[in-house]
């Protein structure tokens, strides 16, 4: 019994743990709390209707996706939004996509594009819903395009980067001419190569579609 109780005490700790840290990092990701601004454990614990251990051991977590960064003895705060890390970030997502795409395309199965086909319909039906429900969507098309290429661990470095890329896009979405950009439009001609399986073309289009988002970056990012 004892054993018993001790393990459920270890899931609701840990759900509790989870929770606080998909809530933390979705506000991060959003932009509703700011590159650079202080997480403080009691503000957060009150926030998030919680205890103090769950909040330190999601802040934890979200240090080790480089969401968050601990300061000594000083605490923890949202990491900064520099123009250094989105060309990093950039840089590595077009590598890294560049050899997932090929692989995908020479291993991708009749089913595996029926999957890509049904992703890009679903995307286009979400561009009218709330962010949070598009993106879901968004990054469902995005990983379609190349979970076919049968490696986890590139996938994961690739889910990796993705996370991170969404606040720059978020940020970027702050700019006044942001409504101007035809996302759809991209994703079409991202779709289009990848449904002909031109890999050339499907790389050089997602390349182009990343490097847009550091358009709308330039007077908006905090230098380091």
């Amino acid at each position: 019994m004892v054993t018993s109780n001790r393990q459920d005490v270890d899931a609701s700790t840990q759900s509790t743990t989870q929770r606080a840290y998909l809530a933390l990092r979705d506000a991060i990701l959003s932009g509703d709390i700011a590159p650079g601004e202080k997480l403080k454990v009691e503000t957060l614990k009150n926030t998030y209707s919680t205890g103090a251990s769950p909040v330190r051991e999601a802040l934890s977590l979200l240090t080790s996706d480089q969401l968050v960064e601990r300061r000594d003895q000083r605490g923890f705060r949202v990491a900064q939004a520099s123009k250094e890390q989105f060309e990093e970030i950039l840089n590595l997502r077009c590598k890294l996509e560049d050899l997932a795409i090929r692989t995908s395309f020479e291993k991708g199965s009749k089913e595996w594009e029926d999957r890509l086909v049904l992703s890009h319909h679903h995307m286009c039906r979400a561009y009218q819903e709330p962010a949070h429900v598009f993106e879901q969507y968004h990054k469902a098309f995005h990983m379609a395009l190349i979970n076919a290429c049968d490696s986890p661990i590139l996938l994961r470095f690739c889910d990796q980067l993705y996370s991170l890329n969404v606040r720059y896009r978020n940020l970027a979405g702050k700019s006044a001419d942001y409504a101007k950009r035809d996302v759809a439009e991209e994703h079409n001609h991202i779709f289009q190569a990848a449904i002909e399986r031109d890999a050339d073309r499907a790389s050089e289009q997602l390349a182009s579609h990343y490097r847009t988002t550091g358009l709308y970056l330039v007077n908006l990012l905090t230098m380091p």
